[in-house]
């Protein structure tokens, strides 16, 4: 079986096909589209499914009417559709009122939207909180429509029902939880919605496979209404939460991207950019007020300490919320990869920890404890050089995060070498973290992050 922190063979092209079958559901933030999203997910996990009613007052926000689309269409003289919502579900803007009525192409202009940078592509354009309507289509077939009169047509409902969300609660050894987040409100959207959705699906899979020291929440929402209406719902989970993910655009080609949370330095920021600068090229970003739902987690009266994971951030990709955004954009090799930094993640968070040497007046023979080679006049392998540094960070006030860190060592070599050293009775939890758990794991709050450097090369050999 594959470790609990690593992906499976095969879970990028399957997270792919998830993708693929996802696609050309028309979803918004309430609806039937919303809906049948989330019972696909169901099959694959075992989500808990939460309708709130439209009017629900949520601190400064309503939920709002609930919006469901069966056709639309713009029709010229002959009644051929010269945009077609049954083509592309991209064509209507999100959230369009019902319309039927026959107007001037001058007429129509006004309510056409289109990207003369990017002339072959349809963009994405929502009207939430407006009642409006609107349709979207390339600028090219824009400039190809002739004068004359046009049936319009948006068969469509806005009226009170329900925001639906997703829920699953994975419990932990302790009431602390981490939250992971991904917004499932876009239409046919491949990297900015469905890649964030797959591989939280698969994060869950692996990790309720796995034993849990903190409790896993992961939340399938609609953007930005969506976690307003959970934190307002939620006040006791909300206190429980010590680190947390949003997820989203992790399926196309660019380098990985972690944004902090506005605390900037709280463990998941310095967990995420340890595992970022390991993988290779990767990209750390301060906390602004702005993307995805990590700005709602972050608000002044919450301040969780939850960042954002991307590939290539939102709004720098030219394929960002047009029809190029599509199955094709997206790559299986990118999601696997997405996957394992996220489990890398959650493997420090859930393992972090502070030790004390019982032996730190000078090195502990190891060689007779079966921790050391017995050959002199080399420099250590790695295992046996990340066994020296845990002994020699072990004061009580460095974690295994700090030492990986400062070592410039993979976070689960530093785990492993502690768990050696544990079981031959050289380390100890240091005094006042919590009770270990299996592998000992016990935390406390990390030391300022040492200086980085890499270790020197030595002769001598601890045999």
């Amino acid at each position: 079986m594959t470790a609990p922190y690593r992906p499976e063979a095969g879970s990028g092209a399957a997270m792919h096909a998830l993708v693929t079958e996802l696609y050309p559901i028309c979803r918004s933030i309430t609806g039937e589209g919303m809906r049948t999203t989330l019972r696909r997910l169901q099959q694959l996990v075992p989500l808990e499914l939460h309708e709130v009613p439209s009017g629900t007052r949520v601190f400064d926000w309503t939920v709002p009417k609930e919006w469901n689309i069966r056709d639309a269409w713009v029709a010229d003289a002959d009644g051929s559709r010269v945009i077609d919502f049954r083509e592309h579900n991209l064509h209507v803007v999100n959230y369009s009122v019902p319309v039927r009525r026959r107007m001037t192409l001058a007429e129509l202009r006004p309510h056409l939207h289109t990207l003369p940078a990017q002339p072959d592509l349809i963009p994405y354009r929502t009207t939430y909180y407006a009642e409006a309507w609107g349709f979207c289509l390339s600028h090219r077939a824009l400039e190809a429509l002739p004068e004359g009169e046009y049936e319009v047509c948006i068969d469509a409902t806005l009226e009170p029902g329900h925001l639906t969300y997703g829920e699953l609660f994975l419990p932990g050894e302790t009431p602390d939880e981490i939250l992971f987040s991904c917004h499932c409100c876009h239409p046919s959207l491949a990297n900015d919605n469905l890649a964030g959705m797959a591989v939280a699906v698969w994060l869950a899979r692996r990790l309720s496979a796995a034993p849990r020291r903190h409790g896993m929440r992961f939340l399938f929402i609609p953007g930005a209404i969506g976690s307003i209406t959970w934190l307002a719902r939620n006040a006791e989970a909300v206190g429980r939460i010590r680190h947390g993910l949003v997820l989203s655009c992790l399926g196309d080609p660019g380098h990985s991207t972690y944004k902090r949370t506005r605390r900037g330095d709280a463990l998941v920021d310095r967990a995420a950019a340890h595992i970022l600068r390991q993988g290779g090229e990767h990209e750390l970003l301060d906390f602004v007020p702005y993307g995805y739902d990590e700005r709602q987690y972050c608000s002044p009266g919450f301040n969780l300490a939850v960042g954002c994971l991307t590939r290539t951030p939102n709004g720098r990709f030219p394929e960002y919320h047009t029809s190029a955004d599509n199955v094709e954009f997206v790559r299986s090799d990118a999601l696997e990869d997405s996957l394992a930094k996220a489990l890398a993640i959650v493997e420090v968070l859930e393992h972090d920890a502070a030790f004390v040497n019982l032996n730190p007046h000078c090195e502990p023979q190891l060689g007779r404890r079966g921790l050391y080679g017995n050959t002199g006049g080399i420099s250590p392998p790695g295992f046996e050089m990340a066994l020296l540094w845990v002994l020699n960070y072990s004061d009580g006030d460095h974690t295994l995060l700090d030492i990986a860190v400062r070592a410039e060592m993979p976070f689960p070599l530093i785990r492993r070498a502690a768990e050696a050293l544990r079981g031959a009775g050289l380390l100890a939890p240091a005094p006042g973290t919590e009770a270990a758990t299996e592998g000992g794991a016990p935390r406390r709050p990390a030391a300022s992050a040492p200086r980085s450097g890499a270790p020197p090369l030595v002769s001598g050999a601890n045999s």
